[in-house]
């Protein structure tokens, strides 16, 4: 079976209540164990090792500090809120070629506190009345002065998913995708739909199938901006494909000796499997470790 997925596991203990105790924040950041992630922007800043660079934290950086846990001892971990004049693209994938460098759990750590710092970058005034608006609740939480309203950070669901068939499953690739490389179909799940319903809208608008028996099988955060992906398989009816050229450039049938032939670096396999980052590459070695041709 596939290992963790990335960007989950992280070791801290989130610590709720500290959120909303103001006299015992104020305590947590004055600990002289306390740390704060160092960003460049929103990218990590490699530390000693290639891992996650923590520096105590600087009174004179004006900053707010956010709140990203406790470790088992106690000590509490920070990341400062984005500056007003710095501009920040959530999308931005130059980190991806350093992510190899950090641990698993670097990983869940980086990954909640990319997709915070982003948040906050990107609603600094009110969805209701436009005032600007304050952090609050040790970072996850900004409140209106004006209306009095309060926003939250909020995730994207994305289901990604296999749809198989006769001993196949169907991977497509996306024109921007690296050359031959290709992924489980993905899309975003919409405003009063299902996971299920959003799974086989998706299939049938991007491939033109019919698909049952849709079923639940992991879900990874991915920040890049702030998604959830939503693992899933599901049966087709009928293989005949129609793709929506717009979302597709091409997707394909393969079977399981073609999935482990390309999971093990084969240059004779038909395509190239996600990064194993990616929650596909993890949903495509769960079918290849399955019994059957």
């Amino acid at each position: 079976m596939p290992g963790p997925l990335g960007f989950t596991g992280a070791w801290l203990d989130r610590a709720d209540p500290l959120r909303s105790d103001a006299a015992a924040f104020a305590e947590a950041v004055a600990d002289p164990r306390s740390r704060c992630l160092v960003l460049d922007g929103i990218d990590f800043v490699p530390g000693e090792g290639g891992g996650l660079c923590w520096e105590p934290l600087d009174p004179a950086d004006q900053r707010s500090p956010m709140l990203l846990g406790r470790d088992a001892q106690g000590a509490a971990y920070f990341v400062r809120e984005p500056h007003p004049a710095e501009r920040i693209d959530g999308r931005s994938r130059t980190v991806m070629r350093r992510l190899s460098l950090l641990s698993g759990q670097g990983l869940a750590l980086y990954g909640g506190a990319r997709s915070l710092v982003d948040w906050h970058a990107r609603h600094r005034f009110c969805a209701a009345c436009g005032a600007p608006t304050a952090l609050f609740r040790a970072g996850w939480g900004r409140r209106c002065d004006a209306c009095r309203a309060e926003h939250f950070p909020r995730v994207d669901p994305v289901v990604i998913m296999l749809a198989e068939y006769g001993g196949r499953v169907l991977v497509g690739r996306q024109a921007a995708f690296p050359p031959a490389v290709f992924s489980a179909l993905a899309g975003f799940v919409e405003p009063g739909e299902s996971l299920e319903e959003a799974v086989a809208r998706e299939l049938f608008e991007e491939a033109g199938i019919r698909v049952e028996d849709v079923r639940y099988v992991a879900s990874q955060p991915w920040p890049f901006p702030s998604s959830l992906m939503i693992g899933c398989r599901a049966r087709a009816l009928d293989p005949a494909l129609t793709l929506d050229e717009t979302e597709i450039e091409a997707a394909i049938w393969v079977d399981r000796a073609e999935v482990r032939a390309a999971l093990a670096g084969d240059m004779n396999a038909p395509f190239v499997v996600p990064p194993p980052l990616a929650i596909a590459r993890h949903l495509l070695e769960i079918w290849a470790g399955e019994s059957g041709g």
